[in-house]
């Protein structure tokens, strides 16, 4: 059994800790690796390495850290096949599915990243006081520290490391304990290009990461996760003042207008609603549907349900495959076995019968606004519907839960798309469509969706300091 390492300093190095954690493979329910977790011995040292790098990697010329990173998207790509492998052991995903949306679309949003180094913005230099010349110095902010979840392991290290690498930080980043495998991967993809200590990854549960955040070291600390993980992280961070970057849950609803196209409002939805099974904060996962095609919008998007394909990451033409894990599996069904009696269950509602952890495509009727399935993320292949009387209380609907990430609209009128993006309490809102995602725009939400931007020169922007020079021209 294969027992994995920290990567510190840009090698491969044991764990100070001898607990060991099983990584399992969800599509079979197998053990295939054994993963240490980290002590404040390994985090102490990742920290120890990123500091010495940042003397390095924060001077480099923005044009060097540039050409540094297209070569990692370069070796990303030429390294495409191990880390589907790596990924697919860890989460069961489709392989498919990986190479195309996590190694393709990574390589892109790194080569992103690499022409956003040359680009940082500032005021002007100029005279704004008698005999005074002002100058705006943006700076890397120095270490930083980041927190990766499982649903998307190698795509959310990419939107980690690549903004913090092209504004000039140094890095020690904590992959989830159940999906370790491609981030190590990535690493070594990436020592091969950075400074010694640049990139630094410990291995660990929910402790280590406390020992991350919680470390006077870093001057930022990054986290995609759980509403509840951000609050955590903030805590740890506030006796050091330590700046956060939080991109937490959602509850994305797809408000679905009687004038839509219907077909392709619910082919759209439940493409979105059950990609990675549902595993995803932008998921398409709470329909608002006028009520005056709720019968025949329903019976569409139980049709495209039924015809969602999931299976084992080597099975081609997937939509997606198994839930993360045995808890991931039993918190989903904990949200059908709790169903108010009002709501009926469309469709699926039920583990599959087979080996790993699958669970099938599922449609909820009925729901109510204060219902637990509508202001909770269920975070699996589950799309819960509910009806509007008019377009103020579609807003209203949409727009009362704690989250504020991700949103869409179907309609055939332009100007009520138009008032929808402006009422729409979410950062993405999307017209037609759901959970497309591009690197040059900003992914992040509102409200407990958390704050800071993934994504976009606003995301290398976050990870800099801004400095006032002013200068006698006496």
């Amino acid at each position: 059994m294969t027992v994995l390492q920290n990567y510190i300093a840009g090698e491969f190095v044991a764990s100070t800790g001898t607990q060991l954690v099983d990584v399992m493979n969800p599509a079979t329910e197998e053990v295939v690796a054994q993963m240490p977790v980290g002590l404040a011995a390994d985090v102490d040292a990742a920290y120890s390495a990123a500091v010495a790098a940042k003397a390095t990697w924060g001077r480099m010329l923005p044009k060097d850290r540039q050409l540094a990173l297209l070569k990692i998207a370069d070796a990303v790509e030429a390294h495409s096949s191990e880390l589907v492998e790596a990924q697919a052991r860890n989460t069961g995903q489709p392989k498919e599915l990986i190479a195309s949306e996590e190694v393709t679309v990574g390589a892109d949003q790194l080569r992103f990243f690499a022409g956003a180094a040359r680009i940082m913005s500032g005021t002007a230099s100029g005279e704004y006081a008698d005999g005074l010349n002002s100058v705006l110095r943006r700076e890397p902010i120095g270490v930083v520290g980041q927190i990766t979840p499982w649903n998307y392991p190698l795509m959310m290290a990419i939107w980690k490391i690549g903004p913090a690498l092209a504004a000039g930080n140094t890095i020690v980043l904590k992959p989830a304990s159940t999906t370790p495998e491609s981030t190590l991967v990535l690493a070594g993809i990436c020592g091969e290009f950075l400074p010694p200590g640049t990139f630094n990854v410990v291995l660990g549960n929910y402790t280590t990461g406390n020992l991350i955040t919680s470390s006077p070291v870093p001057g930022l600390v990054s986290i995609t996760g759980s509403v509840k993980a951000g609050i955590e992280v903030a805590q740890a961070g506030a006796p050091n003042l330590t700046q956060q970057h939080l991109e937490l849950g959602g509850k994305a609803p797809c408000v679905v207008f009687a004038d839509a196209n219907l077909e392709a409002a619910a082919t759209g939805i439940a493409t979105a609603g059950y990609f990675n099974a549902g595993q995803d904060c932008t998921a398409a996962c709470r329909v608002l549907v006028d009520e005056q095609v709720h019968d025949e919008f329903v019976a569409k998007l139980k049709a495209a349900a039924e015809e969602a394909k999931y299976g084992n990451p080597d099975e081609p033409d997937l939509l997606f495959g198994p839930l993360n894990s045995a808890r991931q599996l039993s918190s989903v069904q904990g949200f059908i076995d709790r169903l108010p009696a009002h709501v009926e269950i469309v469709t699926g509602g039920s583990r599959v019968d087979r080996a790993g952890y699958f669970f099938a495509p599922t449609v909820l009727d009925g729901a109510r606004q204060d219902d637990e399935i509508t202001q909770s993320e269920i975070f699996g292949p589950v799309i819960t519907v509910q009806t509007f009387a008019d377009e103020n209380q579609a807003y209203e609907y949409a727009n009362g839960v704690e989250f504020g990430l991700a949103s869409s609209v179907w309609t055939t009128d332009h100007a009520r798309a138009l008032r929808a993006s402006a009422a729409l309490d979410y950062g993405c809102v999307w017209i037609n469509t759901h959970i497309p995602l591009v690197a040059e725009f900003p992914h992040g939400g509102f409200k407990h969706s958390g704050y800071g931007k993934d994504l976009s020169i606003y995301a290398v922007e976050e990870y800099t300091r801004i400095k006032h020079v002013m200068s006698s021209m006496e």
